[in-house]
C-alpha cells in the first residue's frame, strides 16, 4: 500500500478504485469498487470487519493469497466519477470471469452493466508470506475451510428468511469450487489426472453471470 500510483503520484493505500482478490492457484474470486481507502477497504475484508458482515461470510479471507488493485484516484474530482467507476469495476469483472476456470466468481451482487472500458494500470501483490503459504495452500486445509465457508453462506441463506438470487448463485459456486477441489485431491490419491474444470457445467448450473438486474446492483462502496 506504500507503492505509489503512476496516475496520481499517490500511495496506493489512499487511492480509490477497483480491487481483485485471487486464492492459492490464482484463480480470481471476488471484484468490488471503493470510494474508501484501498488501505481501509482491503483491512476489513481482509480481517472480516466489513460492515456488511454477509461479505466475509462469502468470502473466506483464508482463502485470498493475491490481490490485484486498479487504482482510480484520478476520477475523485471528476463530476462523471460514479459512472466511470462503475464502468472500471464491470469490466474488472468481466476480465476476471474470463480467467477463471468456473467463469464465474463470488460476487453476491453482480456489477452494474457498462460498456466495457480499458483498464487503469493494475498492481498486484501477494499477501501471504512464504513460510506460510504451504500450510496454508494445502489441499485438505483448503477443502476444511471451503466446506466450512459453504456451510456458513447456507446458514445465512437460512437465517434470512427471504434470499436475493445472488446469493444461491455463491452457494452454488462455492460448492462447485469445493466439489473441484475435493475431487482433485481424490484423483491425486488414486493416481488419476485432475478432472477437467469442465467436468462441471457451471454455467447450466447457475446461468449467466453477466446480466444485469435492478435487484443485483453494485453497491460495495
Amino acid at each position: 500500500m506504500e507503492s505509489i500510483d503512476a496516475a496520481s503520484g499517490q500511495k496506493l493505500g489512499k487511492c480509490i478504485g477497483v480491487y481483485g482478490f485471487y486464492d492459492y492457484d490464482g484463480e480470481p474470486i471476488y471484484v468490488g469498487q471503493t470510494w474508501a481507502k484501498f488501505s481501509e477497504r482491503i483491512g476489513r475484508h481482509l480481517t472480516s470487519q466489513r460492515t456488511d458482515t454477509l461479505a466475509y461470510r462469502i468470502l473466506d479471507p483464508f482463502e485470498v493469497a493475491e490481490v490485484e488493485l486498479w487504482p482510480a484516484e484520478y476520477l475523485r474530482n471528476d463530476p462523471g466519477k460514479i459512472a466511470k467507476l462503475n464502468a472500471i469495476e464491470y469490466s474488472a469483472y468481466r476480465s476476471a470471469i474470463s480467467q477463471s476456470k468456473y467463469r464465474a466468481i463470488l460476487n453476491e451482487k453482480i456489477p452494474l452493466a457498462a460498456n466495457p472500458v480499458e483498464l487503469p494500470r493494475s498492481y498486484r501483490f501477494n499477501l501471504v508470506p512464504e513460510e506460510l503459504r504451504s500450510d496454508r495452500e494445502h489441499p485438505d486445509v483448503r477443502i476444511a475451510r471451503r466446506a466450512e465457508t459453504l456451510a456458513r453462506v447456507s446458514a445465512v441463506a437460512h437465517e434470512r428468511g427471504e434470499v436475493s438470487p445472488g446469493l444461491r448463485r455463491v452457494i452454488v459456486i462455492q460448492a462447485v469450487r469445493l466439489a473441484d477441489l475435493a475431487a482433485a485431491r481424490l484423483a491425486f490419491a488414486e493416481g488419476r489426472r485432475r478432472p477437467s474444470p469442465n467436468a462441471i457445467d457451471v454455467h447450466e448450473l447457475v446461468g449467466s453471470v453477466l446480466q444485469e438486474s435492478k435487484a443485483e446492483t453494485s453497491s460495495d462502496v
